[in-house]
């Protein structure tokens, strides 16, 4: 087939260019530039020139054409501008999730030709056809699967993916890598989020919102027990970076127009059960399941996975409870569902 392949210069994408390539693929290699040079200068020097490096050299040896995609754009339209949003609303976003979704499998389809049959990249995670219809099924290492952040993908977008890697674990995929001697090879997996590399989100925020001082509270009794620089700077759960003396403390709630955070250090009494949330706009893959029994959710990408009860609140929202309390549990976040390993949708906690 000819393929588009997404490569980033990491050890993942890289063997995904490997693998198409020895099957016999016409595969060309696709980078997107998301870096914005003008607005993000004060990050620090652009980690795009380093990953072309990377891929460049990898390319020539395979003799692979790489282009080069400018999505700069897009990213600060769809993906930079939510975060922002989000954060400033006293909400917890997910740009990687929007970044797959509006960018990586959306307006990158449209900048591609046609001709390509397939997009392959070094997401954990499989696709599967059955009876016509696209399904997302989990990779089998479940520290590394990614299908949380694919949990948005509409049936046209999987419908193209190809996932090579999908089905490996990580150890499994740096021997590979080690075998074919690949230039990234030894390169460290990237922590970072999808448009800011290596870069601090705290950095970032500070630098978009810049600093609001105000109180920190404590919620049993009202009491005033220090200050912070933002409420935008403090997530639901968070326990270090208080500065607080008696601890420990934990932030149990935010109220962004007073800009006043809430801690408490009696997290876990009953009169703070964190164990239901209500789920909207929800995107069922492929379809709405005629049941909600034996559904497990993810509410962070990770290898946690819970058994949840479901009840339908209404046509277009759900309320879960887990078995037990998630301090983390915040407004904003993404809930992705799961039966039998496959992810069969996703919502946001409202």
């Amino acid at each position: 087939m000819k393929i588009a392949v997404l490569i980033s210069g990491g050890v993942d994408s890289s063997l995904v260019l490997q693998i198409l390539h020895d099957q016999g693929h016409d595969v060309t290699a696709f980078y997107l530039k998301i870096w914005l040079e003008d607005e993000f200068t004060y990050l620090g020097d652009c980690p795009w020139e380093e990953d072309l490096q990377y891929i460049q050299t990898l390319c020539d040896r395979l003799a692979v054409p790489l282009e080069i995609i400018s999505s700069q754009r897009e990213y600060w339209d769809t993906v930079i501008a939510y975060t922002i949003d989000e954060v400033k609303a006293g909400r917890t976003p997910n740009p990687d999730i929007m970044c797959n979704s509006f960018v990586k499998f959306g307006t990158f389809y449209q900048k591609i030709d046609d001709s390509f049959e397939k997009v392959a990249s070094g997401h954990y995670a499989q696709t599967e056809e059955k009876d016509g219809k696209f399904y997302l099924k989990q990779a089998p290492d479940p520290i590394k699967d990614q299908s949380y952040f694919l949990s948005r993908l509409t049936q046209k977008q999987l419908s193209r993916c190809v996932f090579p890697i999908g089905h490996l674990q990580k150890s499994e995929v740096r021997d590979l890598a080690q075998q074919h001697n690949l230039p990234s090879k030894d390169r460290k997996d990237s922590q970072g989020l999808c448009f800011l590399g290596k870069i601090k989100f705290q950095d970032f925020i500070k630098e978009n919102l810049g600093e609001l001082p105000g109180d920190i509270i404590e919620y049993e009794t009202g009491k005033v027990l220090g200050k912070h620089n933002g409420f935008y700077f403090h997530t639901i759960g968070q326990r270090k970076g208080l500065q607080l003396s008696g601890g420990p403390w934990f932030v149990v709630a935010k109220d962004s127009k007073k800009n006043q955070v809430f801690v408490s250090n009696q997290y876990h009494t009953e009169d703070k059960q964190r164990n239901t949330a209500n789920i909207s706009s929800l995107s069922w893959i492929p379809e709405k399941p005629k049941d909600f029994n034996n559904i497990e959710v993810k509410l962070r990408h990770g290898p946690e996975q819970w058994p949840v009860k479901i009840e339908e609140t209404s046509a277009d929202t759900l309320k879960i409870t887990l078995p037990q309390n998630d301090q983390g549990i915040a407004p904003g976040q993404f809930a992705v569902f799961y039966k039998d390993g496959y992810c069969i949708g996703s919502g946001v906690i409202d």
